[in-house]
């Protein structure tokens, strides 16, 4: 049965679409069957993965509001062991919609129950925001990855997500628990960066992922051609460190062998 994993973080810009195609794609890599779950109107891990047409009634708002069944929706990305749940802009209007609906927190959970026994892992790339659709995902995951931003603003919305997950642990999904935080967009040239690993890590030790996600011109120019970094330039550090990340969330799982370095 496939662990479910949602990429949050309320704050725009620090990752979260890049973080999910690119941990569904190294874990696809690394032999694991991936379902991506596109929970964003702008639809960019669906177009990140090469999928630029309109999904309009074949997508997860028509799922969420039509009840057309997942399996109906379901595309192959174009990649070995790996298939994406689309999106569209329709979603927008899921927020509204789904609020007179019975136990509305959990429609995303019952979709995704109807094929979590075909993945190893599904992987929710979250909207920036806080609303009823990332509730959903909430409600949905076993787990949340937290992708932060080598930034000091990055860490005053950290605490707001926290209060989050827990309100969602205490009232909707007791067994959620913090899969980890990813330390993304890191320069090494910038003290701020840092200083701002040294304060997470201070704070959330046993929280925070080893592997950081680096600056690196390959992750950004994957998206233009539709694929992640590993299928776009398998050599670049980009590459590596979705690696090594993926390669860290299958060993806390206990789903691969320890070993005492990372392997990439």
């Amino acid at each position: 049965m496939g662990k479910i994993i949602a990429i949050a973080n309320q704050k725009g810009g620090v990752g979260k679409t890049t973080t999910s195609i690119n941990v569904a794609a190294a874990l696809s890599i690394l032999e694991k069957r991936v379902l991506l779950i596109d929970c964003d109107s702008q639809a960019n891990a669906t177009s990140g993965l090469g999928h630029k047409k309109d999904f309009s009634g074949h997508d997860l708002y028509s799922c969420l509001i039509d009840g057309n069944s997942p399996k109906d929706v379901i595309i192959e990305s174009g990649i070995d062991k790996l298939d994406v749940l689309p999106s569209s802009i329709d979603l927008v209007g899921a927020e509204i919609e789904l609020v007179n609906v019975s136990r509305r927190e959990f429609q995303l959970k019952q979709i995704l129950d109807e094929v979590k026994e075909d993945y190893d892992y599904i992987i929710i790339d979250c909207l920036p925001s806080l609303g009823l659709i990332t509730i959903n995902a909430l409600c949905a995951a076993d787990s949340v990855i937290i992708p932060v931003q080598c930034e000091i603003y990055s860490l005053e919305g950290l605490g707001k997500l926290k209060d989050t997950i827990k309100l969602v642990q205490e009232n909707l999904n007791p067994n959620l628990t913090i899969e980890g935080i990813v330390l993304s967009m890191y320069d090494k040239r910038l003290r701020m960066a840092n200083m701002v690993i040294d304060e997470l890590r201070s704070m959330i030790k046993d929280k925070v992922f080893e592997t950081i996600i680096h600056r690196n011109s390959k992750i950004g120019e994957a998206p233009s051609v539709g694929l992640p970094v590993i299928h776009y330039d398998s050599s670049s550090k980009g590459s590596a460190n979705f690696l090594n990340l993926a390669y860290e969330i299958l060993v806390l799982n206990n789903d691969d062998e320890l070993k005492e370095k990372l392997p990439f």
